[in-house]
């Protein structure tokens, strides 16, 4: 059975690992850096990005999460979660997993108190999706080869490049599954495709 890791170093993991659950798909949140041999694909949730970057380093998964991307197993990164997987932040000369070719804006919609819910359409996924942004980043600039799934205003909010799919906003936050359904699509194509 397809089983979907929840990186577990902070954020909101509980809440995807059920997402994943009510989807039917097996759920382990990855605590060690050994447990990425044991699943499909990977979620990396929200959070705060810098802190998140700290943990990772601390108990040094970050090689093998780039290992685990570079792999070709499906990662999907929501907030804190996009901005680990941009190749670029705008005005930092550092980036952090640097899998995704992406250009991304931390905190572009303001501090926690401007916090705010839309209906979103996302391509391939809902025309009505209620999207939970928290601190949210967007997506500056793609590559050719990635495709822009949802914008809120003029703003990149979702996109997927291959394996790598991100959101802006937090679908494990809702009850409408339909953006976890999308990536638990992914992984299961990939599974697929590699047996």
């Amino acid at each position: 059975m397809t089983t979907i890791g929840i990186l577990g170093l902070q954020g909101a993991f509980r809440e995807h690992a059920k997402s994943v659950e009510a989807c039917g798909k097996n759920a382990l949140i990855i605590k060690r850096k050994e447990q990425l041999d044991e699943v499909d694909g990977l979620i990396i949730p929200g959070g705060e990005s810098t802190t998140m970057r700290r943990l990772i380093d601390r108990y040094d998964f970050f090689e093998a999460l780039k290992k685990f991307g570079q792999s070709g197993k499906p990662i999907f990164g929501t907030c804190a979660g996009l901005i680990l997987l941009a190749t670029d932040i705008n005005g930092s000369d550092r980036n952090h997993l640097g899998l995704m070719d992406m250009v991304v804006e931390r905190n572009a919609f303001g501090r926690q108190r401007e916090s705010f819910e839309t209906p979103l359409e996302i391509k391939g996924v809902a025309d009505d999706f209620e999207a939970v942004f928290i601190r949210a980043p967007y997506i500056l600039e793609v590559k050719n080869d990635t495709e822009v799934l949802a914008t809120y205003g003029d703003k990149i909010v979702a996109a997927r490049q291959g394996h790598y799919l991100t959101a802006a906003f937090h679908p494990e936050l809702t009850d409408d599954l339909r953006m976890v359904q999308y990536f638990v699509q992914m992984v299961e194509e990939k599974r697929l495709a590699s047996a």
